[in-house]
């Protein structure tokens, strides 16, 4: 189970008259094995958010739990996925991936066939010795991802995790995150500014308002994709033309905009 709640959040950075309210109220669940991305203007709080989650900040009020339990600490049933791709560079692929196995003392051939898995999971097979630097910016953000899926998390938190590759590679690793949230769902809090992404990728977007970040709305991306038939293998391209689509892109669009003080679209 992965389930994920935030009641009544608030988050004070600083103290006293010099302290800002970065988040007001934060009220979202999250159900086991559901993706749900977080979209919202700069500065609004998505990345704080995702941070209580991980056990990286505290909650200045109101509680972050994690299958009903109050978040204290980083724990081994979250992974976090950065933005950037935050593996060591004198290790291999297998190495980077081994790694968080290595510091759960499993034993060898349990580690050895932990990541053979994970390595074919991520189409990583031939890249097993190859060193960060040998590797794309998409084949290094894999390996970052296989390194948080082999450690069998029940939740992942993918903060921007495709924000640093260009266009063309970002869309390839939306589509292969579709085919592993199909195909190996895990409970899935994904941020992220893009919000084509958003709804290629999630069940539900939560939008959110300018600082102090408010949950405005959440979407139900889901029961569009289910009514509409949107095909799970589709490319992105192909889904981005269909009118559901274009209607859930445009509605989050003018949401934010009204957020940023635009009046027009």
């Amino acid at each position: 189970m992965g389930s994920i709640s935030f009641r009544n959040v608030d988050k004070v950075f600083g103290q006293g008259t010099g302290g800002v309210k970065a988040l007001d109220d934060i009220n979202l669940d999250i159900a086991d094995k559901e993706f749900v991305a977080i979209v919202g203007p700069s500065g609004c709080g998505k990345t704080t958010c995702l941070r209580m989650v991980a056990g990286f900040e505290a909650a200045s009020a109101g509680s972050v739990l994690v299958n009903g339990r109050p978040v204290t600490a980083p724990g081994p049933d979250r992974a976090v996925v950065f933005q950037q791709f935050a593996l060591f560079p004198w290790k291999t692929v297998r190495e980077n991936i081994e790694l968080g196995l290595r510091n759960k003392n499993l034993p060898v051939g349990e580690r050895s066939d932990l990541v053979a898995s994970a390595l074919k999971l991520m189409n990583l097979e031939t890249h097993v010795d190859a060193f960060p630097h040998q590797l794309s910016g998409g084949m290094q953000q894999r390996v970052a991802i296989a390194r948080a899926y082999v450690l069998d998390p029940e939740v992942l938190l993918m903060d921007e995790p495709f924000g640093a590759l260009d266009a063309q590679t970002r869309v390839v690793m939306q589509e292969e995150l579709v085919r592993l949230a199909r195909h190996n769902p895990r409970t899935v809090l994904f941020i992220t500014h893009a919000v084509e992404e958003a709804v290629y990728l999630a069940d539900r977007v939560a939008i959110m308002t300018r600082r102090p970040g408010r949950i405005k709305e959440v979407l139900d991306i889901k029961a569009v994709r289910e009514r509409e038939k949107w095909d799970s293998h589709a490319r992105i391209e192909d889904v981005m033309d269909l009118e559901s689509f274009v209607h859930l892109r445009t509605h989050i669009w003018k949401s934010l905009r009204e957020e940023k003080g635009f009046k027009d679209v």
